[in-house]
């Protein structure tokens, strides 16, 4: 059985599958059909921390499944606008267990990581990209080893 680790770029993931299909990414479903093939050494889930009840009550859940859960403050800029994302924490935990595992599972369909996913593929790894259709940016897709649309078997 493969050893793998799984990335989780929760905000991508929820936003997408909310504009996409209105609905919420299953990830008891996910964790279910990844373990079923793969040996899952280790799983991040990367979330922004707004401090809520109903937030924490989400992150428990995940590490209930099985991942770790990160998390960064939600920013608020003075202009009004939002920061959180977690593409360079995603990279430096990637690029740091990549050596331990033979693939790496990426739920996102941010197309800044297709810089990533060609250097894990030239360390010899296997890079599945798991993404909405419609709003994984083409980059991600093509460079995947395999991409795999999020769709109503992925759903709540």
């Amino acid at each position: 059985m493969n050893k793998a680790l799984v990335l989780v770029d929760v905000q991508n993931v929820y936003y997408t599958c909310r504009q996409a299909h209105k609905r919420n990414f299953n990830y008891n479903q996910f964790w279910r059909e990844l373990s079923y093939n793969l040996d899952i050494t280790h799983a991040f889930a990367y979330a922004i921390d707004r401090g809520d009840s109903k937030q924490r009550e989400f992150q428990n859940i995940l590490r209930a499944i099985g991942f770790e859960v990160k998390l960064k403050p939600f920013i608020q800029r003075a202009d009004g606008s939002a920061k959180g994302d977690w593409d360079v924490g995603i990279t430096v935990d990637a690029l740091e267990h990549a050596d331990d595992v033979d693939e790496v599972i990426l739920v996102s369909g941010d197309g800044d990581f297709d810089i990533l996913v060609n250097a894990l593929k030239g360390k010899g790894k296997t890079v599945t990209v798991y993404g909405v259709p419609g709003l994984t940016a083409e980059s991600i897709q093509k460079v995947a080893s395999k991409y795999v649309p999020i769709d109503t078997t992925l759903l709540l």
